[in-house]
């Protein structure tokens, strides 16, 4: 079944895409342990750049769970899977002239690197932020209380206790949330996302 397959070549490319949409189409990829500020960071940037006229869309780790990464586990193989969907989601986003803002702890660095690889045979931007924060920063915050938990031996597998995170080695921005308040990592992401969005 699968060699009855075929992928079906449109005659759309990113520059038209671009033209109707106003601004270049790109990915941006928040990366990070849990607690570090991902998700409030993605939330302000998204409002941030559409009332600055630029579309964009969040794809929330969490927020995807509940629906395009259902069912995905959270061991290795479920982790990379679920990196992939969403990799997959905010190419297509991206394919369409949209910022897409991805936030999800993507804790291997192999994972990502295939998300950029397959942004990079596209010819679509992707821009890596590293929401760098101490573990034990990160773990003083526990908003959802799951460091208590794996502290516990109540979850198994947790990044950063039983688990490994592996920061970027090149982020394009690198966010320092336990240093920079909210306002200005949020800053940054905007400028740099507004300056690959237009090409600059």
């Amino acid at each position: 079944m699968t060699g009855d397959i075929r992928w079906h070549p449109g005659s759309a490319d990113a520059a038209l895409r671009a033209r109707c949409a106003g601004q270049r189409g790109l990915t941006v990829w928040l990366t990070g342990l849990s607690g570090a500020g991902k998700s409030t960071i993605a939330v302000a940037a998204e409002r941030a750049l559409l009332e600055k006229g630029c579309l964009a869309m969040r794809l929330d780790g969490d927020n995807l769970r509940h629906g395009l990464n259902a069912g995905v586990g959270f061991d290795e193989a479920g982790r990379a899977e679920a990196v992939r969907r969403a990799g997959e989601a905010a190419l297509l986003l991206a394919e369409c002239g949209a910022v897409a803002i991805v936030a999800m702890i993507s804790p291997y660095r192999a994972d990502r690197d295939r998300v950029r690889a397959r942004h990079a045979e596209a010819g679509i931007p992707f821009l890596e932020a590293f929401v760098d924060v101490p573990l034990a920063v990160a773990e003083s915050r526990d908003p959802k209380g799951l460091y208590a938990k794996a502290r516990r031996g109540e979850i198994a597998g947790f990044t950063g206790i039983d688990a490994p995170y592996e920061a970027p080695v090149s982020a394009e921005l690198h966010l320092r949330t336990g240093l920079d308040t909210a306002e200005s990592c949020v800053a940054a992401l905007v400028a740099g996302t507004i300056s690959a969005s237009r090409g600059a």
